[in-house]
């Protein structure tokens, strides 16, 4: 197939490419302008920085194509330079889904996020729900992707798992937010990836949105737990109360150094978890990966 790749070289980008490149695919993807990791070079790959908000370029650099993939998305806005959840998630796929459509594009594989839904509390699900209703809009068949938080060596990009290794790296104690008895279910970008891929031609897939976990639902200080032994540092857990957090991030959440957004918060205090993962794992053969094993050290 020819598949036409949005934030190609992204944390779930990259290792997506990789594996259409190596399973026969012609890959034309965008990246971020100013990556510090271009995508690798590939006699079937071809990069283009095409401006997602403007529907003509796109519609051009996807001719010929049988798919798109649209994977471009923010954790964190950035408003004085235009980053906002509603721009990017929302009229950026107005943009994308417009350029298929002119394209002729027969297949539209969109990624959203797990707690997506119409009256959520947070503007980032608020917003991941909203560009999944263009998607569903238009005519092209689509299929859509819900993940819970993703875990495994993947592109450059903002991702949970690495800003929480971060911090275990860099203090001498854990700090864990409120109880820590956050319930959330980490799936492997292995898993995403794969189930991307098999998407692209599975008459299952069409027209279907698919919730995204993993085997295991953990608690939030569980992560921290098995985060910390795979990295071979000590735990030693510090409560820090979830009002105080609340009302830090209210005023230093503008500072890129600030850990955590109080829309980050919100989505953390009412948990991330599937309600049902079967049709996920019945329409796709996939590999059910834990999140960083309590054994491994």
């Amino acid at each position: 197939m020819r598949v036409f790749v949005t934030g190609g070289s992204g944390y779930i980008g990259r290792p997506l490419v990789d594996l259409l490149l190596g399973q026969g695919h012609e890959v034309i993807a965008t990246v971020r302008q100013g990556t510090q990791r271009p995508l690798p070079v590939h006699s079937a790959l071809t990069v283009v920085n095409a401006d997602l908000f403007d529907s003509y370029p796109l519609a051009r650099a996807m001719e010929g194509c049988d798919a798109v993939i649209h994977l471009v998305g923010i954790i964190r806005e950035e408003p004085r330079r235009g980053i906002t959840m509603t721009r990017m998630h929302v009229t950026a796929t107005e943009s994308v889904i417009k350029a298929a459509t002119v394209s002729k594009v027969k297949r539209f594989l969109h990624m959203s996020a797990l707690g997506s839904r119409e009256n959520a509390t947070s503007g980032y699900h608020r917003s991941k729900w909203q560009g999944e209703q263009v998607v569903k809009d238009s005519p092209i068949p689509f299929t859509i992707f819900r993940p819970s938080v993703v875990f495994g060596e993947g592109g450059p990009g903002p991702n949970f798992v690495a800003q929480l290794s971060d911090l275990i790296q860099k203090l001498p104690v854990c700090p864990i937010i409120g109880d820590g008895q956050f319930l959330l279910q980490p799936v492997s970008i292995r898993t995403l990836t794969e189930a991307f891929a098999l998407a692209l031609d599975s008459p299952a897939a069409m027209n279907v949105t698919y919730d995204v976990g993993g085997p295991e639902v953990l608690t939030y200080v569980e992560i921290m737990r098995r985060i910390a032994a795979h990295l071979g540092r000590r735990f030693t857990p510090v409560p820090v109360p979830f009002w105080f957090m609340e009302l830090a991030s209210r005023y230093l959440h503008r500072f890129p150094s600030f850990p955590i957004t109080p829309d980050q918060l919100t989505m953390l205090k009412e948990g991330n978890v599937c309600d049902d993962t079967k049709p996920l794992y019945r329409d796709f053969p996939l590999t059910r990966i834990p999140f960083l094993p309590a054994t491994q050290g």
